[in-house]
């Protein structure tokens, strides 16, 4: 193939070979995505230096991972407090079972944030939780085993166009630089940052654990397209098998990644929201509260039967714990998965559209455009003869709209005995007549078995 685009390339027909490296890299994306579609819900974890702090500083309590930004604190101050990070409660196998536990099928945890310390052993930057803290160890060795063990997929979260700690880190207008130790923005120097410190780390990463699964960027900031460029080259070339986020930068990745929302309608492309499992912050925080369990599974629901993915977040505490408020809801989402999995897993999104809701004729959204009214009665996602209904509002019938297939049988998941309920199809829509109370209050799933 590469022999192929250079001849023509040589030939002056160069447009017809970028296109067909677009066809080649496109066809490769779907065959790298085809497990991440189907495994639908997955583990962020936000963890390093920050968490020690459990969100307070100096009788401020409402810092995360920003805590070096948010709280104005000097890299020397910051890399002094680095150096006392030392999670002894630290267990990979622990959080590997509390993810499988809560029915995830993947795992991506931030191996370098915006504060520049690296939670791996980064043999080209001694900024690093093995040199630099009490701690000694290399969690994501440790993590990446147990996944490989567990059979959970496993992925790395990066820091791309923002650094604190480096002196070349510019930011748009210096809005989120570190101008406090370095001010002079002018002068910073993006591409010795890129040289320097991304290029050998994502390497270090690429190479030291085995299998990645993911690569998940963050912050493309400055980057440019040759540099994303660059960095997706290194990725093919190491671990071909490897997906990569949008903010590699430049139009570069494989999916895309609204963040603390979910978008308002299904999308052919994929995505993955990612979102927190506490109210606000993704690094640990004490001071703040939590997502009910209700929520957090509608919340999958809604993302499936929209066709996304569901990548949520826990924060770690300084010793290296998740949470109990965390595990908490984490356990009732993998209850309800028990039961309901077959509705999430490897399903596609709704055949329909209005049961998620509608766009406001007098309200606007915080950019001027229609706001968009959810409605939470129902959503759906499909099988290969199968169409799922998870139901919110519970009555004695439910009806939806009219399908092409014949509708052979109707049973509830959650019912052992997969009893028939009742049904009329019409040309109008399916009526289906239920049991007079839900046997799931948070999302009841009806499964209708087509021809």
């Amino acid at each position: 193939m590469k022999k192929l685009l250079c001849y023509l390339t040589l030939l002056g027909l160069s447009a017809f070979a970028l296109n067909s490296v677009a066809l080649a890299n496109k066809i490769n994306s779907d065959d790298r995505l085809e497990w991440w579609k189907d495994a639908r819900f997955g583990m962020f974890i936000h963890w390093g230096a920050y968490s020690k702090a459990g969100g307070e500083w100096k009788g401020t309590t409402d810092h995360g991972e920003w805590l070096q930004f948010s709280a104005k604190i000097p890299v020397a101050e910051y890399s002094e407090f680095a150096k006392g990070f030392n999670p002894v409660d630290f267990d990979a196998k622990e959080w590997v079972a509390i993810a499988k536990t809560a029915g995830m099928k993947y795992l991506v945890i931030t191996t370098k944030h915006h504060d520049g310390f690296a939670i791996f052993d980064s043999p080209s930057n001694e900024y690093n939780i093995v040199d630099w803290s009490e701690f000694g160890r290399d969690p994501i060795k440790e993590l990446s085993d147990a996944c490989h063990e567990g059979g959970i997929r496993f992925g790395v979260y990066y820091s791309l166009g923002r650094d604190w700690h480096d002196p070349d880190v510019p930011t748009k207008n210096g809005a989120r630089s570190n101008l406090i130790d370095y001010p002079d923005e002018e002068s910073k120097d993006f591409s010795k940052y890129f040289e320097r410190k991304v290029k050998p780390q994502v390497r270090e990463l690429l190479t030291q654990y085995g299998q990645l699964d993911i690569i998940w960027f963050d912050t493309p900031g400055l980057i440019t397209k040759e540099q994303s460029m660059e960095l997706r080259d290194m990725i093919r070339e190491l671990q071909p098998q490897c997906i990569i986020n949008n903010r590699i930068g430049n139009g570069m990745g494989d999916y895309g990644t609204p963040e603390q929302k979910i978008p308002s309608g299904k999308d052919i492309e994929p995505w993955e929201t990612c979102m927190t499992v506490s109210e606000r912050i993704w690094g640990y925080n004490k001071y703040v509260g939590y997502r009910e369990s209700e929520t957090l599974i509608r919340n999958l629901i809604d993302i499936s039967s929209k066709g996304g993915n569901y990548l949520l977040n826990v924060g770690p505490t300084g010793e290296g714990i998740i949470p109990e408020e965390s595990v908490e809801r984490l356990n009732a989402m993998g209850e309800w998965l028990d039961i309901n999995g077959e509705a999430i897993y490897a399903c596609g999104p709704t055949p329909f559209g209005p049961e998620v809701g509608h766009y406001s004729d007098t309200e606007l959204d915080k950019y001027g455009n229609p706001k968009f009214i959810s409605e939470w009665k129902w959503r759906a996602t499909t099988q290969p003869g199968k169409l799922f209904i998870h139901v919110f509002e519970w009555a004695n019938e439910l009806r939806i709209p009219a399908i092409e297939k014949s509708v052979e049988n109707v049973n509830l998941l959650g019912d052992p005995d997969r009893k028939a309920l009742s049904f009329d199809q019409s040309s109008e829509g399916i009526q289906i007549f239920l049991p007079e109370a839900a046997p799931d209050e948070i999302a009841t799933v009806i499964c209708i078995q087509t021809n």
